[in-house]
């Protein structure tokens, strides 16, 4: 997953406004306590960080 694709999926379920803002401030347990922009910093994968978002906001299957 390219890092576009990760910020368009995060903009359709939080809302452009809202998504940076979120992954700046929200933990995500699954990323090891860090936040998405942290853990996307730290060479994290695109892939690897959407599943941890997709994981902590219970979205559904199909937008995994």
């Amino acid at each position: 997953m390219r890092l576009t694709e990760f910020w368009d999926r995060m903009d359709r379920h939080l809302g452009p406004a809202y998504a940076r803002t979120w992954a700046e401030t929200q933990v995500v347990e699954q990323l090891e306590g860090r936040t998405v922009i942290e853990a996307l910093a730290d060479g994290e994968a695109a892939k690897t960080v959407w599943r941890a978002v997709w994981a902590h906001l219970q979205l559904p299957p199909a937008d995994r």
